[in-house]
């Protein structure tokens, strides 16, 4: 997406020297690809995780790429709420100001139903409801930050199975563990896009925008559907013969939300991912956006539902300070 002539990659990202960086689910996988760029291009980048050890391994390759990194590790875990409150709370305390939030973590598909701390359906209450509550409680740091981004990650699964079940958001009634992912992901298109609306509404002077990976090869197609499961998928072989035609290195799948966080042509409300072979692999550009995800009447409702269900209320007016 840099021009004609060549794709866009992380040589063309502008310096980040001193910029404040938070990305959740980094300890591996796109996270941690995103925390590596960040950090080579001199970013002060903070990942998270829920597993300590592999958060200190993290640290440790990265700084054994990068000697002057500015980096460290914290633990979040999302399908805790009482956990976000509280980091969120420690994070106001230590620092003045958050240029970068990557929305990053999730799980995907578990093939029964599992449930968050709060008795949230695991992929929406992780995926969706934590970065919900995160955001909105680090609201008052990212004002104060410098061109400050949130940068959600969604999937092309948003727009083939995707609908916000209203009557069942927590998915008690019957668990579908591929339309449950893709509501979540859903979920996290539309709050971008509704972050915005009322960023430029209120004066926040937050930019918010989305991106997907494509298929990216990492732990979430395996640790999901793991879950729960005390043998491989039937169809566990089928993946591992696909893979190598249609996916593409973690790296790779990690350009998308790196595009969207430092590119001066990342829009507002922009939605980015891979180009090729239906958007699974490829160079950066534009991803599809389904219907559903433009809809603003079916973002204020469900931003008016998280509200209620994670107890995070955002100001609905511009405040005299920050």
């Amino acid at each position: 997406m840099s021009g004609a002539d060549r794709p866009w990659t992380t040589r063309d990202m502008p310096p980040q020297r001193g910029r404040r960086v938070l990305i959740t689910g980094a300890a591996g996988g796109l996270g941690y690809e995103t925390a590596l760029a960040l950090a080579r291009a001199g970013a002060d980048v903070l990942l998270t995780g829920r597993n300590p050890a592999k958060g200190q391994q993290a640290l440790a390759r990265i700084r054994a790429q990068c000697p002057a990194a500015t980096i460290r590790y914290a633990d979040l875990d999302l399908a805790d709420l009482g956990a976000v409150a509280a980091f969120a709370a420690r994070l106001g305390d230590e620092q003045e100001a958050l240029d970068l939030l990557v929305n990053n973590a999730g799980v995907m598909t578990p093939p029964v139903r599992h449930e968050t701390r709060d008795g949230f359906e695991l992929q929406f209450g992780t995926n969706y409801l934590g970065h919900f509550a995160l955001t909105g409680q680090l609201l008052s740091l990212l004002r104060r930050g410098k061109a400050s981004r949130v940068v959600n990650l969604s999937s092309g699964a948003h727009r083939l199975l995707a609908d916000i079940h209203f009557d069942d958001l927590q998915w008690r009634g019957s668990y579908k563990p591929w339309q449950a992912y893709a509501q979540s992901k859903l979920a996290m298109l539309l709050f971008a896009f509704e972050l915005q609306r009322r960023s430029s509404a209120f004066g926040w002077g937050l930019t918010s925008n989305a991106a997907h990976p494509g298929y990216a090869v990492t732990s979430l197609q395996t640790s999901g559907p793991r879950l729960g499961r005390s043998r491989p998928h039937p169809m566990a072989w089928l993946t591992r013969l696909m893979q190598p035609l249609m996916s593409q290195s973690a790296a790779d799948g990690a350009l998308p939300t790196l595009f969207a966080a430092t590119s001066p042509e990342a829009r507002p409300s922009g939605y980015y991912g891979p180009q090729a072979m239906f958007e699974l692999k490829g160079p950066v550009g534009d991803a599809r956006v389904g219907d559903k995800a433009r809809d603003p009447a079916l973002a204020a409702r469900l931003w008016g539902i998280s509200e209620e269900l994670t107890g995070v209320t955002w100001p609905n007016h511009q405040p005299s300070f920050v």
